[in-house]
């Protein structure tokens, strides 16, 4: 009954990952190792089911990829703190929840993720453009046409399709890569 609909999904997935820029993947990785060995701390953020794709990067990051021998990852994820993220909401807007966040807590060299599937969170715009603003560097991770995101951010990854699963999807995807290539 649901088999044509699973497989045009898995079809339309593989064609996505065939597209997916490996340079800017490449690149990303060794943002990230830098700033471990530089003992930088990493912030990543998100709203919605990029939300949950910056939690997961922060546990498999901070934990699965912690090798004996190496410095480990200093990630901190903006979104997670739920009190803070909701007086700031509250108090201030929705717009500065990682921004105010990024005030008390970010030093100059940091590296800042935002992940946006359409690329136009203004939240995660205003943390990248702080970021920017103060000596940091900052990676977008985005779908569609990759929107504001992908021109402010230093550093992009782009999935390059018009759709919100497939893109958040791939989002996890890169996370898992890192995982698995960033000590080699």
């Amino acid at each position: 009954m649901y088999k044509a609909a699973i497989q045009d999904y898995l079809r339309r997935l593989t064609s996505v990952i065939e597209i997916l820029d490996v340079s800017s993947v490449n690149n990303f990785v060794a943002l990230l190792a830098r700033a471990r060995d530089e003992g930088r701390q990493i912030f990543v953020m998100g709203n919605g089911g990029s939300a949950a794709t910056a939690s997961h990067i922060c546990c498999d990051l901070n934990k699965g990829a912690r090798v004996a021998d190496k410095k480990g990852f200093k990630f901190i994820c903006l979104n997670d703190n739920v009190a803070t993220v909701m007086a700031y909401a509250n108090d201030v807007s929705y717009d500065d929840i990682f921004v105010e966040q990024l005030k008390n807590f970010f030093n100059k060299g940091d590296l800042v993720i935002g992940i946006s599937g359409s690329g136009n969170s203004k939240n995660v715009l205003k943390a990248i453009e702080f970021a920017n603003s103060n000596d940091g560097l900052t990676v977008g991770l985005s779908g569609y046409n990759g929107g504001k995101l992908k021109q402010l951010a230093q550093h992009s990854v782009h999935i390059d399709v018009n759709d919100m699963q497939l893109t958040e999807d791939l989002h996890l995807v890169l996370n898992h890569i890192v995982m698995r290539v960033v000590n080699i």
